[in-house]
């Protein structure tokens, strides 16, 4: 999409415009995680694919409708701890630069997978573990800006607001894309359970539904999407990478979070049969989407 325009244009008519506004597309993600990865040659081409698919949605006339952004993991970060010392690191931040210059240009927010699960796991000696489940702790205090922290979901969103301030892109809105933790795990992740997964997300739940910001930017309503939908039984790498959704790959769910639009249904039945989806002409990939938005969209409006 980088090297050509007419492929993007291509594929926001297929994947975007032939489902708006039956399907409430709000926003996509031009890559996941490219800065801060391996592949440098996706680093070189983010930007002209993100200005490509742009270009594309707004000849469409939906840039009013559809967000274009890309998600960042904490790798993109230096100096994270505590939030106000953080930093765009030195590689990342050469191609970070103008990427945000140009959202800031179209009004798109900075889109950050943020997994107090992940930083516990790495450091678990110094990290008590109710802070990362958002149960009662003493916290953190940053000194230099005089800002308590009880849970560590605000401090890595502040952590991204200090990166883009020092940047020069301080009104620039952070938003959640990804948060999660695993319910099962190997021998060597012993924080991945199904009580612990069950308590982040009941607590996430209540923490979106107070519609509050952060210490460091209090009128910024945090927005955040849970991840993931369902249990990637596919997926390779550690036992956790496959145990992180709401529901199981059979439609039962994965453990019980206290919200009423969760509710088990087998592979046959009343969700959408695949049946049900080549009757009205969606493929499965469609019927995957709309179940991925659907959930996503529950928990990013949550109300009380």
């Amino acid at each position: 999409m980088s090297a050509n325009a007419s492929h993007a244009m291509s594929w926001v008519k297929e994947n975007v415009q032939a489902f708006h506004p039956k399907t409430s597309i709000c926003g996509i993600a031009v890559g996941n995680e490219v800065l801060g990865g391996d592949d440098y040659e996706l680093w070189e081409a983010l930007l002209g694919a993100v200005k490509n698919v742009y270009k594309a949605i707004s000849k469409l006339g939906l840039a009013d409708a559809v967000q274009i952004t890309t998600s960042h993991s904490q790798a993109v970060f230096a100096n994270s701890y505590p939030p106000s010392s953080c930093i765009f690191e030195k590689n990342a931040a050469q191609y970070m630069k103008p990427l945000l210059e140009f959202f800031s240009q179209i009004g798109s927010p900075f889109c950050l997978n943020a997994y107090p699960f992940l930083a516990y796991m790495y450091n678990p000696e110094n990290i008590d573990i109710n802070y990362a489940l958002f149960e009662k702790t003493k916290g953190i205090y940053d000194m230099k800006t005089n800002l308590h922290y009880d849970n560590m979901l605000d401090a890595q969103i502040d952590a991204a607001y200090a990166a883009l301030e020092d940047a020069g892109f301080k009104k620039m809105e952070v938003i959640v894309t990804e948060t999660g933790w695993a319910s099962r795990g190997d021998d060597n992740e012993a924080a991945a359970t199904v009580s612990n997964a069950r308590t982040y997300n009941y607590n996430l739940r209540k923490r979106l539904a107070k519609k509050k910001g952060t210490p460091l930017r209090p009128k910024m309503v945090v927005k955040a999407y849970i991840f993931a939908v369902f249990n990637e039984n596919l997926k390779s790498g550690q036992t956790s990478e496959r145990n992180f959704g709401l529901f199981k790959p059979d439609g039962s769910i994965s453990y019980d979070i206290g919200f009423h639009g969760l509710k088990s249904s087998s592979a046959d039945s009343s969700l959408l049969s695949m049946k049900a989806v080549q009757a009205q002409g969606l493929s499965k990939s469609s019927y995957i989407l709309i179940l991925t938005i659907s959930a996503a969209a529950s928990f990013l409006f949550l109300k009380q």
